[in-house]
């Protein structure tokens, strides 16, 4: 009897291929939207739990001012305070601190020779490759000294040295930077881009250098990595409270550990995907609309016979589950449909601009059948209500 069902509801649908077609449409476009824009969005988040990864997880970054919220929800005020050179050499002493960069942060032009170049200046310390995990391609990174005083030394990356040195050597080379002569010791290894900023395309010199070049003392942050015996939160409470010591018991700074700033990211991020899946689902509603229309119409042409099957002893809830399957088929083929564009659309878009990072996640795939399948089912129940209510004797004189 099952086996009946399944064949009586396929063949009322292939019976009419382009009605169909045309009311699967909605529910396909619908699917294909949501695969693709909750893979778009699955796939940033990745890359940028990547990037922040790419750091390591026992890294402290420390950031000038406090963010509160208060008054009206929403609105957040906050104070700026400096960072100094003499907050950063203060948490060295804080237990559990295996390295540290003060870092300064400005633009500037870059030139040997005729040619120059507008980049990202660093003002770090030798301890950059450590803390951020960078590689030095060539030469060496900045020695190390005092951090408050300046040197006549920079390290380039790769792209940058290109630029100004072509195939030649840099190393040994004089560059200035903002007017300023410093001789290039090192060339780092490939990077790639950071949170949209190009780190082969930059320059990084002794944070003192930094403060004379820019005329500021401030630094943007301080980055500490802790070391991997040592407790994240106890590293970070006590580097909150040297902090506090040093600022006259005022805490004018916000401390955040990389688990954290992770945390925060990636519940941004889920928030943005599901947002956008759901701006996509929004077209779900034109499938559906489809579907009840055409179940609608379908039970309007098959009054006779549903008198018949009424007749032969069909039942009212063997009519409803009938056209409840007919419903539920168009929706899932639909969405199988739908899953396949969308991961196609995505693969295209992969290969035509390698920069997007897309990935479509199993667990979306199997939500937006279950949607659709729900979506066939929630549009099929009026007419396979009005199917199942029909009176057999005059559904029969309708022949």
């Amino acid at each position: 009897m099952q086996r009946d069902f399944w064949k009586l509801a396929w063949e009322s649908i292939a019976a009419h291929p382009l009605r169909s077609a045309l009311t699967t449409l909605g529910i396909v476009i619908g699917v294909a939207s949501v695969i693709l824009l909750t893979s778009l969005g699955e796939g940033t988040r990745r890359s940028l739990v990547s990037e922040f990864s790419q750091f390591g997880t026992n890294l402290i970054t420390i950031h000038r001012g406090k963010t509160t919220t208060a008054g009206i929800p929403g609105a957040v005020g906050g104070t700026i305070r400096k960072l100094t050179l003499g907050d950063a050499e203060a948490l060295r002493r804080v237990p559990g601190v295996d390295a540290l960069v003060p870092v300064a942060f400005g633009s500037a032009r870059v030139e040997f020779g005729e040619r120059g170049r507008d980049v990202v200046v660093y003002g770090v310390t030798s301890e950059v490759p450590k803390v951020w995990r960078f590689a030095v391609g060539g030469g060496r990174f900045l020695p190390r000294g005092d951090p408050a005083r300046a040197s006549s030394f920079a390290v380039l990356g790769p792209r940058l040295k290109r630029e100004l040195f072509g195939e030649a050597n840099a190393l040994g080379e004089h560059v200035k930077i903002g007017g300023r002569r410093f001789s290039v010791i090192g060339v780092m290894a490939s990077k790639g881009q950071v949170f949209g900023f190009d780190m082969d395309d930059t320059a990084y010199i002794a944070v003192a250098s930094a403060h004379s070049l820019f005329n500021t003392e401030d630094l943007l942050e301080i980055d500490v990595l802790f070391s991997l015996g040592a407790s994240g939160d106890s590293v970070k409470e006590g580097i909150r409270e040297a902090l506090i010591r040093r600022h006259g018991g005022e805490e004018d700074f916000t401390v955040r550990t990389q688990a954290e700033s992770l945390d925060v990211l990636n519940r941004v991020l889920s928030v943005v995907t599901a947002a956008v899946g759901g701006i996509g689902a929004i077209s779900l509603l034109v499938g559906a609309i489809g579907i009840l229309t055409m179940m609608w119409i379908a039970v309007g042409e098959r009054t006779a016979e549903i008198g018949l099957l009424k007749a032969l002893g069909a039942t009212r809830g063997q009519i409803a589950r009938l056209f409840l399957l007919e419903a539920a088929l168009l929706s899932v083929v639909g969405g199988g449909v739908g899953v396949a564009v969308g991961m196609g659309l995505g693969a295209l878009i992969r290969l035509a601009i390698p920069a997007i990072s897309v990935h479509t996640a199993p667990g979306f795939i199997a939500a937006a059948l279950a949607v659709s399948l729900a979506v066939g089912l929630g549009s099929g129940v009026l007419p396979a209500r009005r199917a199942s209510r029909l009176d057999p004797i005059e559904a029969l004189r309708a022949e």
